[in-house]
């Protein structure tokens, strides 16, 4: 499936690199190298496209993460002191400019440095710890352990039933918006099981014959959506209201024309959220 947000990156993730400290430290030596500009964690763009500049001279490998390699020239991001906050206007409008490969170099950029931030200590004897691998690790100097980036999965979902999708809104969407539900897989758990449990959960909906349709990155903060559809056993609504605060069965017709602009009866996400192609693909 073509055209999901954070996907189709171009870089070259350089793996040989990340074991490699000389090589490492030659590439960020590199006059061709290239930097990611920050603005903490919001891209500044250049032209509509995201802003890279030069390495600084004294620049230091442990201050910074190997993004890739294009064209033969690395692609670096420098660490962040704080993890990462919300996402503001300018970073959504961005979002939405950005072209689909340098989306992807983003959200690898965001999620990257903002594990570094939140994980500076090691979790097994609490000393602090400090990158390696390129910036793709951490190690812990007293004990030894060694740490790596997590991603979140995340089961996102439609249930449907006799031609119509269940969609859900939760407090904190902007007015209108209604969407797939989601959550976390849990330990020892399938995305299929997952995907039933939490549709039950959420809105007291039994479902079957889950189908998966594709997956998305999504760095606010590291996660990966997992797109599915589930066919729903009746369309009985028991909504759990810390979770949701409404839940709506609509029909294609209806998730057509929100999806062409008509929000009168609901919104959908942003064309770069996986639940807006996965309205688009129900809806196909």
């Amino acid at each position: 499936m073509n055209g999901l947000g954070f996907t189709g990156g171009r870089l070259d993730r350089a793996d040989p690199l990340r074991h490699d400290e000389p090589g490492f430290a030659a590439a960020l030596a590199d006059p061709a190298a290239r930097l990611l500009i920050l603005n903490e964690y919001q891209p500044v763009m250049a032209e509509g496209r995201l802003g890279w500049t030069a390495i600084a001279p004294d620049a230091r490998p442990e201050d910074h993460v190997l993004l890739g390699i294009e064209d033969g020239v690395p692609h670096f991001a420098r660490l962040v002191a704080e993890p990462a906050a919300g996402r503001s206007v300018e970073m959504i409008a961005a979002l939405h400019a950005l072209a689909a490969g340098e989306a992807a170099t983003y959200a690898a950029a965001r999620s990257v440095l903002d594990w570094h931030a939140r994980h500076g200590f090691c979790a097994r004897c609490g000393a602090a710890t400090a990158p390696f691998r390129a910036g793709w690790g951490r190690r812990c100097p007293a004990c030894g352990t060694e740490h790596f980036p997590r991603v979140d999965p995340v089961v996102i979902m439609i249930a449907e039933h006799d031609g119509r999708a269940l969609l859900g809104r939760q407090p904190a969407f902007p007015p209108g918006r209604y969407s797939a539900l989601a959550g976390f897989l849990e330990p020892g758990e399938s995305i299929e099981e997952a995907v039933v449990r939490e549709l039950f959960e959420e809105a007291g909906v039994r479902v079957r014959d889950v189908r998966y349709i594709a997956s998305q990155p999504w760095p606010f903060p590291s996660s990966l959506m997992i797109a599915c559809v589930a066919t729903a056993l009746d369309d009985r609504l028991a909504i759990d209201t810390t979770e949701l605060e409404d839940a709506i069965w609509v029909s294609r017709d209806e998730v057509r024309a929100a999806l062409a602009g008509d929000a009168s009866r609901f919104g959908v996400p942003p064309a770069y959220a996986i639940a807006h192609t996965l309205l688009e693909t129900w809806a196909r």
